[in-house]
């Protein structure tokens, strides 16, 4: 008996990655010290809804540079703790009061970044179509690159979470996955971020570890037919239709020739390409083209967004009392050509490739 018991309480500790026995109230919990059979005590779903020592979540806000705004554990335990945490907890205490998590600070983050994301990449890309704008703004901010900015900060030993949640609907839900559950705690980061300090606050912390990176939008972009759809794009800016014109060519009558096409709209070129048959050059010229003007960015020292309006005062930025900082509003452009615009999602983008982890 004294053995099981002893076997039991081995088993609760080797699953408790980031929990220390010194701050838990009672260890080993009363019902590791009986038979599993009669208490139906589980130690890796016991472990597994343990809260972080405050030590770990100290230290946390340190190493991500919030340890000055974030001073309360508390709330950082609630920022690591996912909505499907609270099926463990309930089964292990049935009468215990409901676990905080973030459910809520996730939803208030997550618009928070997509905004902070989407006047970006507008600001940045003018003429970009809207469908890639929206693949920009997921390959910044989406669920996959929260999850691998988590990782980054070390965050994987403080998330609480449930890989299976009990479905409550008709409909079959696929189980949750870790990279889901870790995605959580940046968006629940910036609304705690947002809450406690300011908006401008808010956005640079997700200029800092989302915006800052390169994302390859040109992969993004696909054309079934860019001539077709260049000759639009031409006609909305008032110009003369395209023309292609041979600029140089070797080998034609050799088994591997080059050509060399550019494609102009009156005394201006537009693109230029080259492939081993006309029209593949020719394919490649208007292609270049439109990526020409889809992938014209704004300069950093120009780029100007919305939300620099905001005070930088701590507290709500509409009571804060600090005149708020100048913009100018740049022209709308011209609309984008939606015409034959296609790729692999067949909506003209190339979403980018889910991982999916344990």
């Amino acid at each position: 008996m004294v053995y099981g018991r002893k076997r039991l309480v081995s088993r609760a500790v080797k699953n408790l990655t980031a929990v220390s026995a010194a701050h838990l109230p009672r260890f080993p919990p009363p019902q590791a010290t009986k038979s599993p059979r009669v208490t139906g005590f589980d130690p890796e779903a016991w472990g597994a809804v343990q809260p972080p020592p405050p030590s770990a979540l100290s230290a946390f806000a340190h190493r991500i540079g919030l340890g000055s705004v974030l001073t309360d554990t508390n709330l950082l335990m609630q920022a690591c703790t996912h909505p499907s945490a609270q099926y463990l907890a309930r089964q292990q205490d049935p009468d215990a009061p409901p676990l905080p998590t973030n459910a809520h600070l996730g939803a208030l983050g997550n618009a928070l970044m997509g905004l902070f994301a989407t006047e970006y990449v507008h600001a940045s890309y003018p003429y970009l179509p809207t469908r890639v704008l929206k693949a920009a703004v997921t390959a910044h901010v989406g669920p996959l690159t929260c999850s691998n900015v988590a990782q980054e900060m070390g965050a994987v030993p403080l998330l609480r979470w449930h890989r299976t949640p009990p479905n409550l609907t008709t409909t079959y839900q696929p189980p949750l996955q870790r990279s889901d559950a870790l995605a959580s705690i940046p968006r629940a980061l910036t609304a705690l971020i947002y809450q406690h300090r300011s908006l401008p606050s808010a956005r640079q912390f997700v200029h800092s570890y989302f915006l800052s990176r390169e994302v390859d939008i040109r992969s993004m972009i696909k054309f079934v037919d860019p001539k077709k759809a260049l000759k639009e794009m031409v006609a909305k800016f008032e110009r003369e239709p395209p023309k292609s014109r041979l600029l140089k060519e070797t080998g034609r009558f050799s088994n591997s020739p080059v050509f060399v096409v550019g494609i102009y709209s009156g005394d201006d070129k537009l693109g230029e390409g080259f492939g081993a048959s006309l029209k593949m050059a020719e394919y490649r010229a208007a292609e270049a083209a439109l990526l020409a003007v889809y992938l014209t960015r704004t300069p950093s020292e120009l780029l100007q967004l919305p939300t620099t309006t905001f005070p930088l005062g701590i507290g709500d930025v509409f009571q804060t009392g600090t005149p708020e900082n100048s913009y100018v509003a740049p022209e709308l452009e011209q609309a984008e050509i939606m015409y034959a615009s296609g790729g692999h999602t067949g909506h003209g983008v190339v979403a980018p490739q889910r991982i999916a982890s344990s």
